[in-house]
């Protein structure tokens, strides 16, 4: 399964703009797309909702994880990119 780790470096966490990002992608996709967080916790990276009750601040540890497919590792891409901007 294409899994991609990261640490958060999104300025000011993720808040609604990048998590409106994140749903747009994840729901682009095929296949289901999961965030988890250290604590354990997994969400649907479809859910608005979900993804913003989570709280996720800049310096946080979360996992993205997809079903294997041809686009697979270009969506995992993509989100990182909202999570973990290169500057």
């Amino acid at each position: 399964m294409p899994v991609r780790s990261l640490i958060v470096s999104a300025h000011n966490g993720v808040h609604a703009r990048p998590v409106a990002e994140l749903v747009r992608l994840a729901q682009s996709h095929d296949a289901p797309v999961t965030l988890r967080t250290a604590d354990g916790t997994t969400v649907d990276l479809t859910s608005v909702l979900a993804v913003m009750d989570l709280g996720i601040a800049s310096g946080d540890s979360v996992v993205i994880e997809t079903a294997p497919s041809a686009t697979a590792e270009a969506v995992l891409d993509q989100l990182a990119e909202v999570l973990a901007p290169r500057r």
